[in-house]
């Protein structure tokens, strides 16, 4: 446990608890994928009315939970979902999965073959199958906006298009299963959002939070988004999303990156690497790490980190490693080697 002097009493208590730009093409692509769905949905569904009756009437997240079916693995059945019904390319699907395209689409493809062997009825689940298959539709619509939220091709940073579209399904899966859970990515995602204006140079280059203009951050989605966080939290079921916008949250309070309480998200870092066990949160976590306690001791972590393997081939673990070397004035490239 750990102290904290946050302003924002409802994100401390953590700690004690273990509108869319149209893109043309985009925009044809998902209506096609999703047409063809849709009428093997008509063809193998004989009632859906329990979707009716519960007020949803979204085509897409229909189809979202009726892809995200419990018979696939968990990783196929996001990869599936996400090339068929959300658009994404096998290249962007991969990237997230932190693995190779010709590996993702073996793995799309051996999904496909699955469904078709075992006869699985692309069938609107009934309202109380829906929750067995939550957390596999939270985790594709978290994909879908970070694609957008930093696009991994195109000449464009950032992709408002499937930003928008998950925070819009976000709000559509909150109304119709109002977990702790699903406050918590929607508050995610509205905190990440708030930052879009910031984020970027006019030239189109990348701007790094500590060089962000904050106030160009959006107020009023930093407002939301803090609200759906204390509302997350107040129910004692914390989980990885409700932590991730909890250390949000600390970033969209903060005047400043000094003034940022550091600690405090170091602490909540450690309760979501006790939640996931990824090396990505790891790495997170060390860059924090080197902002409270500084460079060099966040510069161990990640080289303990890399040493394992794990993220050898994900630039952004290097690329957070040069900017600790930078630094500490190691800007020679013999001192920057690992090891």
């Amino acid at each position: 446990m750990y102290s904290t002097s946050s302003r924002n009493p409802s994100i401390a208590r953590a700690a004690r608890y273990i509108d869319v730009s149209e893109n043309p093409q985009y925009t044809r692509d998902i209506i096609r994928t999703s047409a063809t769905l849709a009428e093997q949905i008509d063809a193998d569904t004989h009632d859906a009315t329990g979707w009716d009756d519960a007020g949803v009437e979204d085509d897409r997240l229909r189809l979202i939970f009726t892809c995200c079916h419990p018979a696939l693995s968990p990783e196929a059945r996001m990869a599936l979902t996400l090339r068929e019904v959300c658009g994404l390319t096998t290249k962007e699907i991969a990237r997230a999965f932190l693995t190779a395209p010709p590996t993702l689409a073996q793995r799309i493809v051996r999904a496909k073959a699955k469904i078709r062997d075992a006869r699985i009825p692309y069938q609107v689940p009934a309202r109380d199958e829906l929750p067995e298959r939550l957390d596999t539709v939270l985790h594709v619509i978290y994909l879908v906006f970070n694609e957008g939220y930093a696009a991994s091709a195109g000449e464009a940073l950032t992709r408002p298009d499937l930003s928008g579209e998950a925070i819009r399904l976000g709000r559509l899966l909150l109304a119709l299963l109002p977990e702790p859970e699903v406050l918590g990515l929607l508050a995610l995602m509205l905190l990440h959002e708030s930052r879009r204006a910031a984020r970027t140079s006019p030239e189109g280059d990348l701007v790094l939070l500590e060089d962000q203009d904050r106030a160009r951050w959006n107020r009023d989605q930093i407002g939301e988004g803090t609200a759906l966080v204390e509302q997350a939290l107040s129910s004692r079921h914390v989980g990885p999303y409700t932590l991730q916008a909890a250390i949000a949250a600390v970033h969209a309070e903060a005047p400043t990156v000094a003034a940022t309480d550091w600690a405090q998200i170091v602490g909540l870092y450690d309760l979501l690497d006790q939640a996931v066990r990824a090396p990505v949160v790891e790495l997170n976590r060390a860059g924090a790490v080197a902002m409270r306690d500084g460079p060099a001791v966040g510069l161990e972590l990640i080289d303990a980190i890399l040493a394992r393997g794990e993220l050898a081939d994900y630039h952004l673990a290097h690329a957070a490693r040069a900017d600790l070397c930078r630094r500490l004035g190691r800007t020679a490239f013999a001192d920057c080697l690992q090891g």
